[in-house]
Protein backbone atom coordinates (compact mmCIF):
# COMPACT_ATOMS: atom_id res chain seq x y z
CA UNK A 1 0.00 0.00 0.00
CA UNK A 2 1.00 3.10 -0.99
CA UNK A 3 2.89 5.50 1.77
CA UNK A 4 0.78 8.84 2.15
CA UNK A 5 2.74 12.10 2.85
CA UNK A 6 0.87 14.69 5.41
CA UNK A 7 0.73 16.96 2.64
CA UNK A 8 -0.71 14.33 0.50
CA UNK A 9 -2.77 12.84 3.31
CA UNK A 10 -4.14 17.15 3.60
CA UNK A 11 -4.87 16.94 -0.04
CA UNK A 12 -6.99 14.09 -0.64
CA UNK A 13 -8.83 14.85 2.78
CA UNK A 14 -9.75 18.26 1.35
CA UNK A 15 -11.13 16.49 -1.93
CA UNK A 16 -12.97 14.67 0.29
CA UNK A 17 -14.71 17.03 2.11
CA UNK A 18 -15.26 20.27 -0.57
CA UNK A 19 -15.29 17.76 -3.66
CA UNK A 20 -12.92 17.47 -6.68
CA UNK A 21 -9.49 19.99 -6.10
CA UNK A 22 -9.21 22.97 -8.10
CA UNK A 23 -6.88 23.15 -10.98
CA UNK A 24 -3.55 24.95 -9.82
CA UNK A 25 -3.02 28.58 -10.88
CA UNK A 26 -0.91 29.01 -14.15
CA UNK A 27 2.70 28.50 -13.39
CA UNK A 28 4.57 32.24 -14.04
CA UNK A 29 6.36 31.58 -17.14
CA UNK A 30 8.14 35.04 -19.11
CA UNK A 31 7.69 33.99 -22.66
CA UNK A 32 11.05 36.21 -22.68
CA UNK A 33 12.92 33.90 -20.21
CA UNK A 34 16.04 32.60 -23.09
CA UNK A 35 16.31 30.12 -20.31
CA UNK A 36 12.72 28.78 -19.87
CA UNK A 37 12.45 28.88 -23.88
CA UNK A 38 15.74 26.34 -23.82
CA UNK A 39 13.75 23.95 -22.08
CA UNK A 40 12.14 22.45 -25.02
CA UNK A 41 11.10 19.39 -23.78
CA UNK A 42 8.18 21.21 -21.31
CA UNK A 43 6.28 21.71 -24.38
CA UNK A 44 7.40 18.76 -26.63
CA UNK A 45 6.19 16.18 -23.57
CA UNK A 46 3.25 17.32 -21.81
CA UNK A 47 5.05 19.01 -19.25
CA UNK A 48 3.70 22.47 -19.88
CA UNK A 49 -0.11 20.50 -19.87
CA UNK A 50 0.42 18.28 -16.95
CA UNK A 51 0.99 21.87 -15.00
CA UNK A 52 -2.56 22.25 -15.33
CA UNK A 53 -3.77 19.12 -12.97
CA UNK A 54 -0.46 19.11 -10.83
CA UNK A 55 3.00 20.56 -10.35
CA UNK A 56 4.09 17.25 -8.11
CA UNK A 57 2.69 18.84 -4.49
CA UNK A 58 2.84 16.30 -1.98
CA UNK A 59 5.56 14.05 -3.41
CA UNK A 60 9.34 13.33 -2.84
CA UNK A 61 12.16 12.47 -5.32
CA UNK A 62 15.33 11.57 -3.82
CA UNK A 63 18.43 11.81 -5.60
CA UNK A 64 21.34 9.75 -5.20
CA UNK A 65 24.29 11.21 -6.64
CA UNK A 66 27.20 13.64 -6.06
CA UNK A 67 25.12 16.14 -3.76
CA UNK A 68 22.55 18.93 -4.54
CA UNK A 69 24.29 21.84 -4.34
CA UNK A 70 23.36 24.26 -1.39
CA UNK A 71 23.45 28.14 -3.32
CA UNK A 72 22.02 28.43 -6.00
CA UNK A 73 18.42 29.75 -5.78
CA UNK A 74 16.79 27.86 -8.16
CA UNK A 75 16.68 24.83 -5.09
CA UNK A 76 15.73 27.27 -2.26
CA UNK A 77 12.99 25.98 -0.79
CA UNK A 78 12.98 22.27 -2.75
CA UNK A 79 15.38 20.28 -0.59
CA UNK A 80 13.75 18.65 2.24
CA UNK A 81 16.49 16.61 3.72
CA UNK A 82 19.36 14.78 2.71
CA UNK A 83 21.96 12.47 3.74
CA UNK A 84 25.68 11.30 2.78
CA UNK A 85 26.64 8.01 1.94
CA UNK A 86 29.69 8.64 1.11
CA UNK A 87 32.27 9.20 4.25
CA UNK A 88 33.46 12.85 2.41
CA UNK A 89 30.46 14.84 1.75
CA UNK A 90 28.59 16.94 4.75
CA UNK A 91 25.85 15.35 7.22
CA UNK A 92 22.76 16.78 5.15
CA UNK A 93 24.06 15.62 1.47
CA UNK A 94 24.10 19.17 0.05
CA UNK A 95 28.46 19.47 -0.50
CA UNK A 96 28.72 18.39 -3.98
CA UNK A 97 31.28 14.99 -4.08
CA UNK A 98 33.90 13.69 -6.67
CA UNK A 99 36.48 16.03 -8.87
CA UNK A 100 35.03 16.56 -12.04
CA UNK A 101 31.41 15.29 -11.31
CA UNK A 102 30.98 16.95 -8.85
CA UNK A 103 28.08 18.95 -10.30
CA UNK A 104 26.24 16.11 -11.79
CA UNK A 105 23.76 15.61 -8.64
CA UNK A 106 22.91 19.50 -8.84
CA UNK A 107 21.94 18.75 -12.81
CA UNK A 108 20.09 16.22 -12.47
CA UNK A 109 17.70 17.77 -9.66
CA UNK A 110 17.22 21.15 -11.61
CA UNK A 111 15.68 18.94 -14.08
CA UNK A 112 13.28 16.82 -11.82
CA UNK A 113 12.10 20.15 -9.53
CA UNK A 114 13.93 23.39 -9.72
CA UNK A 115 11.80 26.13 -9.10
CA UNK A 116 12.97 28.86 -11.07
CA UNK A 117 14.84 32.07 -10.00
CA UNK A 118 11.55 34.23 -9.68
CA UNK A 119 8.86 35.86 -12.03
CA UNK A 120 9.00 33.26 -14.00
CA UNK A 121 12.64 33.66 -15.29
CA UNK A 122 15.40 30.37 -14.53
CA UNK A 123 15.47 27.13 -15.66
CA UNK A 124 12.44 25.26 -13.98
CA UNK A 125 12.09 21.43 -13.55
CA UNK A 126 9.47 19.06 -14.38
CA UNK A 127 7.74 19.17 -10.60
CA UNK A 128 9.01 22.17 -9.54
CA UNK A 129 6.22 21.89 -6.30
CA UNK A 130 8.04 18.56 -5.50
CA UNK A 131 10.11 18.08 -2.56
CA UNK A 132 13.74 16.78 -3.11
CA UNK A 133 16.25 14.59 -0.99
CA UNK A 134 19.89 14.95 -1.37
CA UNK A 135 21.95 11.53 -1.03
CA UNK A 136 25.55 11.92 -1.61
CA UNK A 137 27.47 9.58 -2.87
CA UNK A 138 31.18 9.49 -3.87
CA UNK A 139 32.65 7.70 -6.88
CA UNK A 140 36.17 6.32 -7.70
CA UNK A 141 38.67 7.12 -5.47
CA UNK A 142 36.89 9.75 -3.66
CA UNK A 143 35.85 8.15 -0.80
CA UNK A 144 36.85 4.34 0.93
CA UNK A 145 33.66 3.14 1.03
CA UNK A 146 32.37 1.00 -1.63
CA UNK A 147 30.46 2.04 -4.12
CA UNK A 148 27.50 -0.95 -3.62
CA UNK A 149 27.55 -0.08 0.31
CA UNK A 150 26.71 3.50 -0.96
CA UNK A 151 24.13 2.80 -3.20
CA UNK A 152 22.24 0.38 -0.63
CA UNK A 153 22.49 2.48 2.36
CA UNK A 154 21.51 5.71 0.24
CA UNK A 155 18.42 3.27 -0.74
CA UNK A 156 17.46 2.17 2.66
CA UNK A 157 17.93 6.24 4.03
CA UNK A 158 15.34 7.41 0.90
CA UNK A 159 12.46 4.58 1.27
CA UNK A 160 12.81 5.54 5.33
CA UNK A 161 12.79 9.71 4.55
CA UNK A 162 9.21 9.47 2.86
CA UNK A 163 10.91 9.23 -0.98
CA UNK A 164 7.62 8.21 -3.64
CA UNK A 165 10.19 8.25 -6.93
CA UNK A 166 13.86 7.83 -6.42
CA UNK A 167 15.92 9.05 -8.89
CA UNK A 168 19.63 6.77 -9.98
CA UNK A 169 20.89 8.65 -12.84
CA UNK A 170 24.35 6.13 -12.97
CA UNK A 171 25.24 3.18 -14.47
CA UNK A 172 28.13 0.01 -13.07
CA UNK A 173 28.48 -0.69 -16.84
CA UNK A 174 28.02 -4.28 -15.61
CA UNK A 175 24.45 -6.34 -16.15
CA UNK A 176 25.07 -8.25 -12.98
CA UNK A 177 24.89 -6.59 -9.53
CA UNK A 178 26.49 -6.87 -5.93
CA UNK A 179 24.02 -9.22 -3.77
CA UNK A 180 23.79 -6.47 -0.88
CA UNK A 181 21.43 -4.92 -3.85
CA UNK A 182 18.65 -7.70 -3.41
CA UNK A 183 17.32 -6.26 -0.27
CA UNK A 184 18.15 -2.26 -0.99
CA UNK A 185 15.89 -2.28 -4.04
CA UNK A 186 13.32 -4.85 -2.78
CA UNK A 187 13.06 -2.47 0.53
CA UNK A 188 12.06 0.08 -2.09
CA UNK A 189 9.67 -2.19 -3.72
CA UNK A 190 7.91 -2.97 -0.80
CA UNK A 191 7.91 0.07 0.06
CA UNK A 192 6.23 1.10 -2.94
CA UNK A 193 8.69 3.46 -4.10
CA UNK A 194 9.41 4.26 -7.83
CA UNK A 195 12.63 3.79 -9.18
CA UNK A 196 13.82 5.33 -12.06
CA UNK A 197 16.95 4.55 -13.63
CA UNK A 198 19.31 6.17 -16.11
CA UNK A 199 20.30 4.04 -19.34
CA UNK A 200 23.72 4.78 -19.78
CA UNK A 201 25.62 6.62 -22.81
CA UNK A 202 27.55 4.79 -25.19
CA UNK A 203 29.95 8.07 -25.18
CA UNK A 204 31.03 7.21 -22.29
CA UNK A 205 31.99 3.54 -23.03
CA UNK A 206 28.30 2.40 -22.13
CA UNK A 207 27.69 -0.09 -25.28
CA UNK A 208 24.76 -1.69 -22.95
CA UNK A 209 22.45 -0.93 -20.04
CA UNK A 210 24.00 -2.18 -17.12
CA UNK A 211 22.80 -2.30 -13.54
CA UNK A 212 21.16 -0.88 -11.72
CA UNK A 213 19.14 -0.34 -14.78
CA UNK A 214 19.03 -4.39 -15.38
CA UNK A 215 17.50 -4.60 -12.27
CA UNK A 216 13.68 -6.37 -12.44
CA UNK A 217 11.43 -3.55 -11.18
CA UNK A 218 13.34 -0.31 -11.84
CA UNK A 219 11.87 1.95 -14.66
CA UNK A 220 15.10 2.36 -17.09
CA UNK A 221 14.90 5.85 -19.46
CA UNK A 222 16.43 5.80 -22.82
CA UNK A 223 17.72 9.32 -24.85
CA UNK A 224 16.67 11.00 -27.58
CA UNK A 225 17.83 14.17 -29.47
CA UNK A 226 15.39 17.17 -29.66
CA UNK A 227 13.68 15.65 -32.70
CA UNK A 228 12.97 12.43 -30.81
CA UNK A 229 15.19 10.16 -32.22
CA UNK A 230 17.65 7.59 -30.06
CA UNK A 231 20.66 9.36 -29.24
CA UNK A 232 23.49 7.51 -30.76
CA UNK A 233 26.14 9.40 -27.94
CA UNK A 234 23.81 10.30 -24.72
CA UNK A 235 22.02 7.10 -24.92
CA UNK A 236 22.29 3.24 -24.89
CA UNK A 237 20.11 0.45 -25.72
CA UNK A 238 18.82 -2.60 -24.17
CA UNK A 239 15.98 -4.64 -23.58
CA UNK A 240 15.08 -3.28 -20.59
CA UNK A 241 14.40 0.12 -21.22
CA UNK A 242 11.10 0.99 -20.21
CA UNK A 243 10.43 4.79 -22.36
CA UNK A 244 13.01 7.38 -24.06
CA UNK A 245 13.00 10.91 -22.74
CA UNK A 246 15.86 13.88 -24.00
CA UNK A 247 19.14 13.47 -23.21
CA UNK A 248 20.43 16.01 -25.66
CA UNK A 249 20.55 19.68 -24.67
CA UNK A 250 19.79 19.54 -21.89
CA UNK A 251 20.23 22.66 -18.85
CA UNK A 252 21.25 22.04 -15.71
CA UNK A 253 22.25 24.14 -12.54
CA UNK A 254 25.50 23.39 -10.96
CA UNK A 255 26.40 24.34 -7.16
CA UNK A 256 27.91 27.34 -7.91
CA UNK A 257 24.52 28.93 -9.58
CA UNK A 258 25.83 28.88 -13.05
CA UNK A 259 23.80 27.42 -15.77
CA UNK A 260 25.36 24.63 -17.78
CA UNK A 261 23.99 22.90 -21.44
CA UNK A 262 24.87 18.89 -21.27
CA UNK A 263 24.09 15.47 -22.74
CA UNK A 264 23.05 12.30 -21.30
CA UNK A 265 20.16 9.82 -19.57
CA UNK A 266 21.53 10.80 -16.17
CA UNK A 267 19.01 14.10 -17.85
CA UNK A 268 16.64 12.10 -19.33
CA UNK A 269 15.83 10.11 -15.97
CA UNK A 270 15.34 13.09 -13.68
CA UNK A 271 12.70 14.26 -16.27
CA UNK A 272 10.79 10.87 -15.82
CA UNK A 273 11.44 11.21 -12.14
CA UNK A 274 9.80 14.24 -12.49
CA UNK A 275 6.71 12.89 -14.28
CA UNK A 276 6.25 10.65 -11.97
CA UNK A 277 5.97 12.78 -9.45
CA UNK A 278 3.14 14.26 -11.66
CA UNK A 279 1.58 11.04 -11.68
CA UNK A 280 1.81 10.80 -7.56
CA UNK A 281 0.92 14.14 -7.10
CA UNK A 282 -2.45 13.83 -9.47
CA UNK A 283 -3.34 10.20 -7.79
CA UNK A 284 -2.48 9.84 -4.65
CA UNK A 285 -3.97 6.61 -3.95
CA UNK A 286 -2.20 4.95 -6.67
CA UNK A 287 0.45 2.61 -6.55
CA UNK A 288 3.90 2.38 -7.70
CA UNK A 289 3.34 -0.58 -10.58
CA UNK A 290 0.39 1.54 -11.64
CA UNK A 291 2.70 4.63 -11.50
CA UNK A 292 5.11 2.80 -13.95
CA UNK A 293 1.96 1.29 -15.98
CA UNK A 294 0.66 5.07 -16.59
CA UNK A 295 4.08 5.92 -17.46
CA UNK A 296 4.86 3.19 -20.11
CA UNK A 297 1.04 3.06 -21.25
CA UNK A 298 0.79 7.07 -22.33
CA UNK A 299 4.31 6.84 -23.71
CA UNK A 300 4.02 8.34 -27.57
CA UNK A 301 4.58 5.44 -30.05
CA UNK A 302 8.04 6.23 -31.78
CA UNK A 303 7.03 6.04 -35.73
CA UNK A 304 8.84 3.08 -37.83
CA UNK A 305 8.55 1.13 -34.11
CA UNK A 306 6.48 -1.68 -33.85
CA UNK A 307 6.71 -4.26 -31.41
CA UNK A 308 7.22 -3.28 -27.81
CA UNK A 309 9.15 -2.49 -25.79
CA UNK A 310 11.76 -1.72 -28.61
CA UNK A 311 15.68 -1.66 -27.19
CA UNK A 312 15.90 1.70 -27.95
CA UNK A 313 12.75 3.75 -27.19
CA UNK A 314 10.91 1.13 -24.85
CA UNK A 315 7.27 1.71 -25.33
CA UNK A 316 8.20 4.76 -26.59
CA UNK A 317 8.59 8.55 -25.67
CA UNK A 318 7.46 9.66 -22.26
CA UNK A 319 4.16 11.68 -22.41
CA UNK A 320 3.25 13.76 -18.65
CA UNK A 321 0.20 15.10 -19.65
CA UNK A 322 -1.01 11.94 -21.05
CA UNK A 323 0.12 10.37 -17.98
CA UNK A 324 -1.48 12.68 -15.48
CA UNK A 325 -4.59 12.84 -17.38
CA UNK A 326 -5.51 9.65 -19.01
CA UNK A 327 -7.61 6.48 -18.57
CA UNK A 328 -5.63 3.83 -18.10
CA UNK A 329 -6.78 0.65 -16.64
CA UNK A 330 -5.01 -0.38 -13.35
CA UNK A 331 -2.96 -3.53 -13.38
CA UNK A 332 -2.55 -6.13 -10.27
CA UNK A 333 0.90 -6.75 -10.75
CA UNK A 334 4.72 -4.98 -12.13
CA UNK A 335 3.74 -4.22 -16.03
CA UNK A 336 7.79 -4.59 -16.72
CA UNK A 337 7.02 -8.81 -16.17
CA UNK A 338 9.46 -10.47 -13.61
CA UNK A 339 9.81 -8.87 -10.27
CA UNK A 340 12.99 -8.57 -8.57
CA UNK A 341 11.38 -10.99 -5.60
CA UNK A 342 10.60 -13.36 -8.51
CA UNK A 343 13.85 -12.93 -9.59
CA UNK A 344 15.74 -13.55 -6.36
CA UNK A 345 13.83 -16.50 -5.93
CA UNK A 346 15.29 -17.97 -9.09
CA UNK A 347 18.83 -17.02 -9.22
CA UNK A 348 20.03 -16.55 -6.03
CA UNK A 349 17.95 -19.63 -4.76
CA UNK A 350 17.17 -17.16 -1.38
CA UNK A 351 13.57 -19.04 -1.60
CA UNK A 352 14.31 -22.81 -1.81
CA UNK A 353 12.03 -24.03 1.11
CA UNK A 354 12.27 -26.93 3.18
CA UNK A 355 13.46 -30.17 2.11
CA UNK A 356 11.32 -32.41 0.56
CA UNK A 357 9.29 -35.14 2.44
CA UNK A 358 10.33 -38.72 1.34
CA UNK A 359 7.39 -40.19 -0.40
CA UNK A 360 8.61 -43.91 -0.09
CA UNK A 361 10.37 -46.04 3.08
CA UNK A 362 14.10 -46.16 2.92
CA UNK A 363 16.17 -48.93 2.04
CA UNK A 364 16.80 -51.23 4.91
CA UNK A 365 20.75 -52.10 4.42
CA UNK A 366 22.18 -55.06 6.28
CA UNK A 367 25.48 -53.96 8.48
CA UNK A 368 28.84 -54.90 6.89
CA UNK A 369 30.81 -57.74 7.82
CA UNK A 370 33.72 -56.91 10.96
CA UNK A 371 36.58 -56.15 9.55
CA UNK A 372 39.27 -59.13 9.32
CA UNK A 373 42.22 -58.54 11.70
CA UNK A 374 44.64 -58.52 8.99
CA UNK A 375 48.21 -60.26 9.64
CA UNK A 376 51.21 -58.37 8.17
CA UNK A 377 53.01 -59.94 5.39
CA UNK A 378 56.47 -61.07 5.84
CA UNK A 379 59.71 -60.02 3.97
CA UNK A 380 59.34 -61.82 0.62
CA UNK A 381 63.14 -63.39 0.89
CA UNK A 382 62.48 -64.87 4.19
CA UNK A 383 61.10 -68.23 4.36
CA UNK A 384 57.64 -68.87 5.69
CA UNK A 385 56.57 -72.38 7.14
CA UNK A 386 54.86 -73.38 4.04
CA UNK A 387 57.73 -72.73 1.97
CA UNK A 388 59.95 -74.62 4.23
CA UNK A 389 57.19 -77.33 4.39
CA UNK A 390 56.68 -77.45 0.75
CA UNK A 391 59.69 -76.89 -0.68
CA UNK A 392 63.11 -76.51 1.26
CA UNK A 393 62.52 -80.18 2.71
CA UNK A 394 61.06 -81.88 -0.14
CA UNK A 395 64.05 -79.97 -2.09
CA UNK A 396 66.71 -81.41 0.71
CA UNK A 397 65.08 -85.00 0.50
CA UNK A 398 65.26 -85.27 -3.04
CA UNK A 399 68.47 -84.11 -3.54
CA UNK A 400 70.20 -86.72 -0.73
CA UNK A 401 68.42 -89.36 -2.17
CA UNK A 402 69.86 -88.56 -5.36
CA UNK A 403 73.47 -88.41 -4.26
CA UNK A 404 72.92 -92.03 -2.25
CA UNK A 405 71.37 -93.78 -5.39
CA UNK A 406 74.63 -91.90 -7.16
CA UNK A 407 77.44 -92.88 -4.95
CA UNK A 408 76.21 -97.18 -4.83
CA UNK A 409 76.19 -96.72 -9.03
CA UNK A 410 79.58 -95.79 -8.73
CA UNK A 411 80.58 -98.19 -6.30
CA UNK A 412 78.44 -101.04 -7.83
CA UNK A 413 80.71 -99.87 -11.45
CA UNK A 414 84.07 -100.41 -9.38
CA UNK A 415 83.54 -103.77 -8.18
CA UNK A 416 82.63 -104.89 -11.74
CA UNK A 417 85.69 -103.49 -13.53
CA UNK A 418 88.13 -105.07 -10.68
CA UNK A 419 86.74 -108.51 -11.48
CA UNK A 420 87.10 -108.19 -14.76
CA UNK A 421 90.52 -107.16 -14.47
CA UNK A 422 91.56 -110.06 -12.62
CA UNK A 423 90.74 -112.53 -15.31
CA UNK A 424 92.40 -111.05 -18.40
CA UNK A 425 96.12 -112.25 -19.22
CA UNK A 426 98.81 -109.41 -18.21
CA UNK A 427 99.78 -107.37 -21.10
CA UNK A 428 103.59 -105.35 -20.97
CA UNK A 429 105.39 -103.73 -24.26
CA UNK A 430 107.68 -105.35 -26.23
Amino acid sequence: MRRLSAAAVAMTLAGTLVGAASPPPPVADEPTDQVRAAEYWLDQYGVREAWNTTRGAGTRIAIIDTGIGNGPVEFSGAVAGGTDVSGVGSPDGRTPVGGVDKSHGSWVASLAAARGTGDGRGMIGVAPEAELLSISVGFGATTTVPFTQQIAEAMRWAVDNGADVINLSLTTNTLDWDVSWDDAFLYAFENDVVVIVAAGNRGSGTNRVGAPATIPGVLTVGGVDPAGVASQEASTQGITIGVAAPSERLLGVSPDGQLVSWNGTSGAAPLVAGIAALVRSAHPEMNADNVINRLIKTASPVPGIGETPDPLYGYGLVNASAAVTAQVSTVTESPLGLTLAEWIRLYRRADAGPAPEPTVAPVEVPPLPEREEQTRAAPPLLPTAETVRYGTVPLMAGTVAAIMIALGLTAAARRIRSARASREPSRKPI
